[in-house]
């Protein structure tokens, strides 16, 4: 074991080693006219981050400030973007790293952790899953759709993939120990992947429900100056999600044989966790009718009301903080909240940008796709190619919000460099982000794959039994929507 430890600690020592090493290679590339210096350098920054990501050298939060201190130093180091004779300063450099601090899409992230966390506090998310499970019986088939109805009621109110995989699992495993089977049996395998499996689906059909998404649109807000409400996201993508849900139903009873076809005590046992939430108290219920109302406001974003998804959030936080009334005090929500995440998040933006701003992104896009002759393909053939590429790197990464931080603005460079209107340039970044959200091939692809691959109910090739049909089945579906649905939409040409 302590041989095991010692070998982890020497890989990540070497990733690290490697990280500052590509580094300084690319900075130290010859310079060449399509690229800026400061495009360049961030492009070194990228690799840098890149490696780290992959890797998990070192924790999220810790890379974050690591980058933060590159585009600070290296930037502020190299020739300004308007007047090369003279540098971009390290304060202008510095307030460049710090712009993603000031996306409103971070404090919705920000807003959103309290909401998860409100609802782990009072244990409503336990209750509405216990409640979905409660209805649908316990024949085999009936609990695998349950497993993906809770993923789906949960996603409207839970913006956390993590927080939602994290109330489900546990309830799941209760209903499968009712039984007298052990967490390695055959159902534990069919529930916990089909919870696991319909969360990752159900990132791309709400907006709320994942980091990634706002990720994609902080991007998308500052380069297009164009914002996509709640009802938008979900009329664009929730029904490839309910299709995907469908499909992910049909390939699970047929992957996974379980050992029983009904539970018999399955129903008694979520009516015990039921008995033992007691019922309704006032802070449930004063979140629910919050949750009810930020799922109208939400919706109605643009049509009845001048408020956008950021503002609502937050004034919904604010009032589940407020004493007598409110849900939860600072004190218990702060402890609970991982803050690097924000932190993470921010960075990741700043990132982004820089690259896009430095005129990295569009080279980066230039080098890897140029060559393809993308601009005088058909739009279908283009979305084909990229999403291929897509699915392909998402395997190297265990965070879909830092593959957006990456990928994003890349695609939004080659967007720009595609021969049609602003608003379908939006549609085809806003595609790629809905296959960033995939994270279907493996237990590592996502937290919460590797949540509830913690468990020890399946085996990474139990996983890719499941995630190889869906992805397959999900490029098909990104393809005929785009040819179709998309199209009619307007957000294709």
């Amino acid at each position: 074991m302590a041989d095991e430890i010692t070998k982890k600690r020497n890989l990540k020592s070497l990733w690290i080693v490697l990280a500052f090493v590509s580094l300084f290679v690319i900075v130290l590339l010859p310079e060449t006219e399509a690229l800026p210096i400061a495009g360049q350098r961030a492009l070194a920054i990228l690799a840098f981050a890149v490696i780290l990501w992959v890797t998990e050298a070192v924790p999220y939060p810790v890379s974050s400030a690591m980058i933060l201190a590159l585009i600070a130093v290296l930037l502020g180091l190299a020739p300004s973007m308007e007047d090369a004779t003279v540098s971009m300063g390290t304060n202008n450099a510095l307030k460049l790293a710090l712009v993603g601090f000031s996306s409103s899409s971070v404090a919705l992230v920000g807003a959103a952790l309290f909401l998860a966390t409100a609802m782990q506090i009072t244990n409503l998310h336990k209750r509405i899953a216990l409640w979905v499970l409660s209805m649908v019986g316990t024949k085999t088939k009936a609990l695998v759709f349950g497993a993906i109805l809770v993923s789906i009621v949960l996603a409207f109110v839970v913006p956390s993939a993590t927080a939602r995989a994290g109330a489900v699992v546990p309830i799941l495993l209760g209903v499968v120990a009712a039984f007298g089977l052990a967490k390695e049996s055959k159902l534990a395998a069919l529930l916990i992947i089909t919870a696991t499996q319909a969360v990752s689906i159900w990132n791309i059909g709400i907006k709320t429900a994942a980091a990634q998404n706002l990720v994609a649109l902080g991007f998308i807000n500052s380069e297009f100056d164009v914002n996509i409400s709640w009802g938008e996201w979900f009329l664009y993508a929730a029904p490839f999600s309910i299709i995907m849900s469908f499909v992910l139903f049909f390939v699970m009873i047929k992957l996974i044989k379980p050992e029983t076809d009904n539970i018999t005590g399955g129903r008694d046992v979520i009516r015990e966790q039921l008995e033992e939430l007691g019922t309704l108290k006032r802070k449930e219920i004063t979140l629910i009718i919050v949750s009810l109302l930020l799922l109208f406001f939400w919706a109605t974003e643009g049509k009845f009301h001048p408020f956008d998804t950021t503002t609502i959030t937050i004034l919904a936080i604010a009032f589940l903080l407020l004493p007598k009334i409110g849900v939860f005090t600072w004190k218990e929500a702060s402890a609970r909240i991982d803050w690097g995440t924000l932190i993470v998040f921010a960075v990741g933006i700043s990132l982004g940008t820089t690259l896009l701003n430095t005129k990295g992104a569009a080279w980066l896009s230039d080098t890897i796709f140029g060559t393809l002759g993308l601009q005088s393909m058909p739009i279908i053939a283009t979305i084909a190619l990229v999403t291929v590429f897509n699915i392909v790197i998402h395997l190297g990464f265990a965070s879909a919000t830092s593959l957006a931080s990456a990928l994003i603005p890349v695609f939004i460079a080659l967007a720009l460099s595609l021969p049609m209107p602003v608003e379908n340039q939006i549609g085809f970044v806003l595609i790629q982000q809905f296959v960033i959200c995939f994270g279907f091939l493996l237990p590592v692809s996502a937290p919460q794959n590797m949540l509830a691959y913690g468990t020890g109910t399946f085996t990474t090739k139990d996983f890719l039994k499941s995630g190889i049909p869906l992805t397959l089945v999900g490029f098909i579906l990104i393809l005929l929507f785009s040819a179709t649905y998309w199209k009619w939409l307007g957000l294709l040409p």
